[in-house]
């Protein structure tokens, strides 16, 4: 339980951190998308994807019906993510095209909100 709770606290921090941030500096978002173009940092940012995806993974591959899950399928994505980018750059550079701002704006709150509720698990403010 220890792991899940460190990995909750991480996860969170780090969904609210990164939502703070671009709700200051929305300017970031289109430079995000503008440096995705860019292959060698495609191709750091998919190292670093990979690598927390696998450590995400071999540290807390729990799949139970609770919160756990969310971050065992955090760990997964991310791996995916990093490889899809890795091996496929045109693709993942095509899928983000399609994003528009309002949709990344909601998948932005969306992350917020699990955010939100892994801190929340993670130091019981609100017990539920």
């Amino acid at each position: 339980m220890e792991i899940s709770i460190f990995l909750a606290k991480f996860w969170g921090w780090f969904f609210v951190t990164f939502f703070i941030l671009l709700l200051i500096y929305p300017k970031r978002i289109k430079q995000m998308f503008q440096f995705a173009k860019d292959d060698k940092f495609m191709i750091l940012i998919s190292i670093m994807a990979i690598i927390i995806g696998l450590v995400n993974i071999v540290a807390h591959n729990i799949w139970v019906k609770d919160w756990r899950t969310i971050i065992t399928l955090f760990g997964f994505f991310s791996l995916a993510k990093g490889i899809s980018q890795f091996a496929f750059p045109g693709f993942a550079w095509n899928w983000m095209e399609k994003i528009d701002f309002k949709w990344f704006q909601f998948l932005l709150f969306l992350l917020l909100i699990i955010g939100v509720l892994l801190l929340n698990q993670a130091y019981q403010w609100v017990p539920f």
